[in-house]
């Protein structure tokens, strides 16, 4: 059984809902998923947003999530961790780097088309030699710089919208966006368990 966590900011909104959405997806489908949230910024113990929950209730999910802040025991109980941006994908790899190899973001990750992965692949490639070169005093060469920009121009945000502080109509936005990389990550699990 994989578990999964998701990662967003405060843990109130988008994570939650992910986790939500996975668990109750997964269980139609019957695929064995153990599924957890958190936040790089949140505190423990926060309700999660009334149109989160509200829009959950709309999905036939009557889960009371409680915010949990990102901690090494979620990381390490994790076979996937899938973050909701890319910045909270390169927090998770800055404050875990041991954990690099299962950070995503839930979009990326659930994405198909073979030459945005090949470009995926590179860019954190480039990113992580970037960090070496700057923890040494170093910087980019010109072709790894222009490099790093052509491919960043070229890749599709993995980004999903942040409805905090927004509309009921922004929530449901999040929701769609997430509900729908949710289904393809399904599509991917069920490749993996059937090959």
């Amino acid at each position: 059984m994989k578990h999964i966590l998701f990662v967003c900011t405060g843990n109130t909104c988008r994570s939650p809902m992910a986790e939500a959405f996975l668990r109750k997806m997964a269980k139609d489908r019957g695929i064995g998923v153990e599924v957890r949230s958190a936040g790089v910024a949140a505190m423990d113990g926060v309700s999660m947003s009334r149109h989160a929950e509200a829009v959950l209730r709309d999905h036939d999910i009557e889960d009371r999530l409680m915010s949990k802040s990102l901690k090494l025991d979620a990381v390490n109980w994790s076979d996937l961790i899938l973050t909701l941006t890319q910045g909270h994908k390169q927090h998770v790899i800055r404050s875990f780097p041991q954990a690099a190899d299962k950070v995503y973001t839930l979009k990326e990750y659930a994405e198909n088309d073979e030459a945005v992965l090949n470009d995926l692949n590179e860019l954190d490639s480039l990113y992580a030699t970037w960090e070496v070169k700057r923890s040494l005093g170093q910087e980019l060469t010109d072709e790894e710089r222009e490099r790093l920009i052509e491919i960043q121009q070229r890749v599709p945000s993995f980004d999903i919208s942040d409805p905090y502080g927004g509309s009921r109509e922004d929530y449901d936005m999040a929701a769609a966006e997430i509900r729908t990389a949710i289904e393809r990550l399904l599509d991917k699990l069920e490749s993996f368990r059937t090959s």
